[in-house]
């Protein structure tokens, strides 16, 4: 009690004490998951996941019936002992449906889907309009951390150029993207700041950005961007130069990881490296503890003084120094690559300028960076099937009495708890395998095989604390046997 409930144990008063059912907290945390999407970037490869517990899905819990009439109502008994139980838990939260929030996640996963079905309609059109660009150089197969510095300010320019009228569109999307990055930098350095502080910030960057002449993002002719666009784009866009290097990886993994498992690939394993410490180099300057100290004094003044937090990041970020030596890494695993991979990630790598106007308009507000679609998981009696099909009611005791059942009988908790270990781990093997490249699956046989290890090793370790429920372990024990 003393470390539960400190300061009652010291009085000696627990009459006081509130109590509250942590699962009206826990039990559908989707919206705050799903907002940590956009401050949890991968800085390796992932596959991203949403995993919840559902132990009965379908069956109702008990209700009272909100239609009945007066004369009823004046009929009615005074609720007794259980009955003020049931009508406690009607207004519960775990009740809440969770459709909403799975369609949330579902909504996520179609902007994905179609983001990539746009870029991968590109892929011949920007390979053509890059080497267009950059024109018959005998240089393009013999990269160099200097050619590719040029080619890559080559290519952004004249593509920016090629896009014509939509690029204006594009460049204030960007604009305004940066303008909210500096303000979450500037919220990250100064915790505990103020209501309202937030907004203040943005609207004094804004106002900067203005004041610099940034209000227009294309030069005179219409075409492309304006020399100050550039030179502002270049010292702040962060997060473009995380967008292409999640690009480059996706580019990586589908035309040549995939082919790698038949065939041999070189250089695949040294691309993969080379692209992940890149994408951690930009990653790593986001967060305060990269900037410094003295960012974190310039932040608190952001308001007053916008001007010297927009120079000092550009300062500590040194985005142009870092884009060489991401040059340097992707040139070095360029020249491990034979020739057609090789072209693929250069193309991949100069040509994605030319995505990015294309694709950004579909991400706005969303902060995604990102191109692997968000996956939903349920851990549940219904999708757990290979000891015993049935679901919850062939499986769970708990679930007698408004799923009060458990309260009452040790031997109910032990039923449920071992199913519950049973069940997770069932589904975790099955989502670890289903995480597996379609050409690097497993047999069922040996799956079947991971099920019965997780399985008696299970038993193994619960068989003597479950002392009330030794039948059902004995028993449980012969239908794993016979799992095929």
């Amino acid at each position: 009690m003393n470390r539960v409930l400190p300061r009652q144990y010291a009085e000696n008063n627990f009459a006081d004490a509130v109590l509250v059912d942590g699962s009206i907290l826990a039990n559908a945390p989707f919206n705050q998951a799903i907002e940590a999407l956009r401050n949890r970037p991968a800085r390796r490869e992932v596959d991203r996941r949403f995993v919840y517990i559902d132990p009965k899905p379908g069956l109702p819990s008990f209700r009272y019936r909100a239609d009945r009439d007066e004369d009823e109502i004046a009929d009615a008994k005074i609720p007794g002992w259980f009955a003020t139980i049931f009508g406690a838990t009607s207004n519960i939260p775990r009740e809440q449906p969770i459709n909403d929030s799975l369609e949330k996640i579902a909504g996520r996963t179609r902007r994905i889907q179609r983001l990539r079905e746009v870029t991968d309609g590109l892929h011949s059109e920007v390979e053509k309009t890059i080497e267009t660009l950059l024109g018959k150089t005998l240089f393009l197969s013999r990269p160099t951390p200097a050619r590719l510095q040029k080619w890559r300010n080559i290519a952004q320019e004249r593509g920016a150029k090629a896009a014509g009228y939509s690029y204006p569109a594009y460049g204030h999307l960007k604009m305004a993207e940066i303008t909210d990055d500096i303000t979450r930098t500037v919220l990250r350095a100064t915790p505990g700041a103020a209501a309202g502080f937030e907004n203040d910030v943005r609207d004094a960057i804004w106002r900067e950005l203005q004041t610099r002449g940034l209000g227009r993002i294309s030069d005179p002719t219409g075409l492309g961007a304006s020399p100050d666009a550039i030179v502002f784009f270049r010292n702040h866009d962060l997060r473009f130069r995380i967008r292409r290097m999640r690009f480059l990886a996706r580019r990586l993994a589908e035309q040549v990881e995939n082919t790698s498992l038949t065939e041999d690939a070189p250089g695949a394993n040294a691309m993969h490296d080379a692209i992940y410490d890149a994408l951690a180099l930009f990653i790593q300057r986001e967060t305060t503890e990269f900037l410094g100290p003295d960012f974190k004094v310039a932040a608190r003044n952001a308001c007053v003084n916008p001007a010297a937090v927009i120079d000092l990041l550009a300062r500590k970020t040194a985005l142009n120094t870092a884009d060489r030596q991401v040059d340097g890494l992707i040139c070095e695993a360029l020249q491990e690559m034979k020739a057609s991979d090789r072209r693929v990630m250069l193309l991949g790598y100069l040509g994605y300028p030319l995505y990015d106007i294309a694709t950004l308009p579909l991400l706005q507000g969303e902060g995604l960076d990102e191109f692997d679609p968000v996956k939903v998981d349920r851990i549940s009696p219904d999708d757990a099937t290979a000891i015993r099909s049935g679901g919850a009611e062939a499986t769970l005791k708990g679930i007698e009495f408004n799923n009060f059942g458990a309260f009452f009988s040790r031997s109910y908790r032990e039923n449920d708890y071992l199913w519950g270990r049973l069940h997770g781990a069932e589904r975790f093997i099955d989502i670890l395998l289903s995480a597996l490249p379609d050409k690097a699956g497993i047999p069922d046989a040996k799956r079947t095989d991971f099920l019965k290890s997780a399985f008696h090793a299970i038993l193994d370790q619960e068989e003597e604390r479950l002392v009330n429920i030794r039948p059902l372990t004995r028993k449980l024990r012969a239908e794993i046997d016979a799992i095929t």
